[in-house]
């Protein structure tokens, strides 16, 4: 359910959680935007039952709803996969008062771990059709979208608590489960790399506190 301040006359958040977990993995960071002002939707989807296509039409009724909700911007909060879908999604579905958008370990470039795995049954019975879209080579939906004509930020880690991921597949740096030179995305209008894992980012203060600047001010802050 979306949770608003009493004036409504706000910004609104959109947080979008990644493959496999759920909106229960935004809750640390959802409350600190409702602290600092913002209005917050922290939705669940089907992340392993159907494509990013698919889910970006399942989202859209309460998105459409929450931003007409709120007089202000919608910005959009996404772990993981869910950047990913946040791009789908406003290809298609792109709010009149769109906001900024921050990813958190988002495999933009994709992720060499899914190339490993992709083709292992428990896989696909894990991750179902949006597992098999997170590979390096860009599935069809994704290999179709314009780059960003919308302010987006981009957090990194550089982490682990996957050391066989970390040291055999991927790319150093990376977070145990996406590479920082993966997370990055062309004409994005920041990056920053924080010194915590891939779950780990959704917790750590510093990229909580760089999440909100970049939703206030477009940019990260400097050491």
């Amino acid at each position: 359910m979306p949770v608003a301040p009493a004036d409504a006359r706000c910004d609104g958040v959109v947080l979008l959680h990644g493959i496999g977990v759920g909106s229960w993995t935004l809750k640390k960071l959802e409350r600190t935007l409702q602290r600092r002002g913002y209005a917050t939707l922290n939705l669940d989807y089907a992340s392993r039952k159907k494509p990013l296509e698919a889910l970006a039409e399942d989202i859209h009724a309460p998105i459409a709803a929450f931003a007409e909700q709120c007089d202000g911007r919608t910005h959009f909060v996404a772990h993981s996969m869910g950047g990913l879908l946040t791009r789908v999604y406003l290809s298609r579905h792109r709010p009149s008062r769109l906001g900024r958008v921050v990813m958190l370990g988002t495999p933009n470039g994709g992720s060499e771990v899914a190339d490993l795995l992709k083709d292992l049954s428990v896989y696909r019975a894990v991750f179902g059709p949006a597992g098999l879209q997170l590979t390096t080579a860009p599935a069809p939906v994704l290999a179709a979208l314009p780059p960003p004509d919308y302010e987006v930020g981009i957090i990194a880690g550089c982490r682990t608590i996957a050391p066989i991921a970390s040291a055999f597949v991927l790319p150093r740096p990376n977070d145990g489960k996406v590479s920082v030179a993966s997370s990055k995305l062309a004409d994005m209008a920041d990056h920053v790399v924080v010194k915590t894992s891939h779950p780990g980012l959704l917790r750590h203060r510093v990229a909580i506190e760089q999440t909100i600047a970049f939703l206030h001010d477009g940019r990260f802050r400097t050491s």
